[in-house]
């Protein structure tokens, strides 16, 4: 159940394009150490083997380019980033889906489904990051209803998450809760389109017209 605490933490999340970020404030986010600090939302950029050839130096790199952060200017981003007052304390990767290639060779998006693996319009929310000492104040529930508005509000006709479902008493197991959790995406309004393993979900948000 949600405290009064949790509700006031995310009334007064501020929520902008990663660009507008900084280096430093990223940093912050992700650290330097655990999963997020050696991941930098690199897992879905770089299918296979290519991941694990990445060093942590080169991931932090790449996740600096393709938010281009620190360049207000900038058209293109990949996600966006949350602040507590001044503080950095959230991510959440969002982009076109066609912008994580491990999704492509995946069976969880397509399973089931009649889909256009292709399309630039369907949007994929893929990555969730709480920095230490700000969790269990709501802020991937901020940023997952963010990125619902981010992705229409630039054209997509549909978003979608892959959130793990966790079974009753059952514990996530290493790393995997970051792509988010049902009631997060059930929360921003998507709705499950397929189950296409025990543990994930395919959720959905569509627009009329992308709008």
């Amino acid at each position: 159940m949600e405290t009064n605490q949790e509700t006031t933490k995310r009334a007064d999340l501020r929520i902008v394009p990663a660009n507008q970020a900084s280096n430093e404030d990223l940093e912050k986010i992700f650290g330097t150490r655990g999963d997020a600090g050696h991941c930098q939302c690199q897992w879905f950029q770089n299918p296979g083997k290519s991941f694990y050839m990445l060093t942590d130096e080169e991931r932090v790199h790449r996740l600096r380019t393709q938010t281009a952060c620190g360049h207000p200017q900038a058209t293109n981003t990949s996600g966006l980033v949350g602040y507590l007052e001044s503080e950095p304390v959230g991510w959440c990767a969002i982009e076109p889906r066609t912008a994580y290639p491990r999704l492509r060779t995946s069976k969880v998006p397509w399973s089931g489904r009649d889909e256009d693996k292709d399309s630039q319009d369907v949007w994929a929310a893929v990555c969730f990051v709480t920095r230490t000492g700000y969790r269990r104040m709501g802020v991937s529930r901020a940023m997952a209803v963010a990125a619902v508005d981010f992705a229409r509000d630039r054209g997509a006709s549909a978003v979608e998450g892959y959130p793990i479902l966790l079974p009753e008493g059952k514990k996530a197991m290493w790393g995997e809760m970051y792509v988010g959790s049902r009631s997060i995406f059930e929360e921003a309004g998507f709705t499950a389109v397929s189950h296409p393993t025990p543990r994930r979900l395919v959720m959905r948000i569509d627009f009329d017209n992308g709008h």
